[in-house]
């Protein structure tokens, strides 16, 4: 089923369907939404999506379940394969997967069930071995841990327009000052929205902003010294630093996958 609309298979009279695409660098699938939920996963490349909620990044080795009927965006960095499986609402419920939008680790178990799955014809056999193999799919994205891999967008407008500006060029040296003049705001009222509306305070904010960006640049070859120097860090070790700090390993195994 690879090179395939997703959307062809939305009636598709399974639970469990599975896709495969490749894309070329740069390539912007525009917001749309999908009934079924879907787990996005890169097999090579680093894709990001954005939601009216905030944007996620997707390295290797890890994968986004997005709910049924969530609007979202889709980047791709450089050459990207993707593997994206489509579970019914129902089916999604029955294990428990996430309601909201969720980046996941993928184990190796379930990197070959993803492998394997788009390789399978659309209406597989229930009761064989296609069958018990989409089941396993479903029951080990259920099980896998969920990974801090977004930035959340506040609800205001005003902060919702400005925090996107800096999603889109991530910065260090951007402070409450200057976002709080953007938004037209004390700094006061600006810090206390913000936290209410994202749960973080600004700067934890702008660092897992500049991080994320840093993963996606990274993912795309560029040097760790080039990105931390763009993104105002004093040195790469700095970054570095920061980087395992958020992230619990360093750039290099984070993107391997370890």
């Amino acid at each position: 089923m690879r090179q395939t609309r997703a959307s062809l298979y939305e009636d598709t009279p399974r639970d469990v369907v599975a896709t495969g695409n490749e894309y070329p660098p740069h390539y912007v699938l525009p917001a749309h939404s999908h009934k079924r939920g879907q787990l996005l996963y890169a097999s090579a490349g680093v894709v990001s999506a954005i939601t009216d909620e905030g944007s996620w990044v997707v390295p290797p080795r890890r994968a986004l379940w997005i709910p049924p009927g969530v609007t979202h965006e889709v980047r791709m960095s450089g050459a990207v394969s993707t593997r994206s499986v489509f579970v019914r609402p129902e089916a999604a419920q029955a294990v428990g997967l996430p309601t909201h939008c969720q980046v996941i680790a993928v184990s190796t178990l379930l990197h070959a069930l993803l492998l394997e799955a788009v390789d399978l014809p659309a209406e597989y056999a229930l009761d064989g071995r296609d069958g018990r193999l989409m089941a396993l799919l479903v029951d080990e994205i259920a099980v896998m841990p969920t990974l801090a891999l977004n930035t959340p967008l506040p609800r205001d407008p005003r902060l919702a327009r400005i925090c996107r500006a800096l999603m889109e060029a991530p910065a260090l040296e951007i402070d409450i000052d200057m976002m709080a003049h953007k938004a037209g705001m004390s700094r006061r009222s600006f810090t206390r929205l913000f936290r209410q509306q994202t749960g973080m305070s600004f700067g934890l904010w702008r660092q897992q902003a500049c991080l994320l960006a840093a993963l996606t640049r990274l993912g795309l070859g560029d040097s760790i010294t080039q990105v931390a120097t763009d993104l105002g860090y004093s040195s790469a070790s700095a970054f570095t630093a920061a980087f395992r700090r958020t992230l619990g390993a360093s750039p290099s195994r984070y993107l391997q996958g370890q």
